[in-house]
């Protein structure tokens, strides 16, 4: 075999499949890098707050309003968040009876842990609010406090309670 014969085959071969070449080259280099940990997706875009930062975020942005002063802010909860997740239902018949079998769905991580597949949070539902400010004998500034706290908890009025600070 005369290594110009083959030198010369191989830049024929180089020049016809270059791009395919290269293609397969950077493929290659790509599956030799290390894996990256990503943070895991989040599957909904709601904004978990606990209670008590939910009563101090009311409480802060509550007392930026005009002659209200200070506040502070309680609310109780009737039912906290709730998770619900998706499932697989079989439904089978025979001999006259219906069996029906649940199975959570589960989703496999990338750290190889199992999940179960997200279907809807359900937010806290609040059982009353009270809020003590300085400025609770102005009849305008209970109204508007009234109305901030029925649009961040989705209390009715009757549920919300203003009363002045000492």
């Amino acid at each position: 075999m005369d290594w110009l014969k083959v030198k010369e085959t191989v830049a024929v071969f180089m020049k016809k499949y270059r791009y395919v070449l290269l293609v397969l080259a950077v493929g290659l280099f790509l599956m030799a890098l290390p894996e990256q940990e990503s943070p895991p997706a989040q599957t909904t875009p709601i904004i978990e707050q606990t209670e008590p930062q939910l009563q101090d975020t009311l409480a802060q942005l509550l007392s930026h309003l005009e002659g209200a002063g200070k506040v502070e802010v309680m609310l109780t909860q009737s039912k906290g968040q709730q998770t619900l997740y998706q499932t697989d239902e079989d439904t089978s018949v025979s001999d006259g009876n219906t069996d029906t079998h649940r199975q959570t769905v589960l989703v496999s991580g990338s750290d190889r842990g199992e999940t179960g597949l997200i279907r809807q949070i359900n937010p806290p539902t609040y059982q009353g609010a009270i809020v003590l400010c300085q400025g609770a004998d102005n009849a305008n500034i209970r109204l508007s406090i009234v109305e901030a706290v029925m649009s961040v908890t989705g209390l009715r009025s009757d549920c919300i309670t203003v009363l002045k600070m000492k």
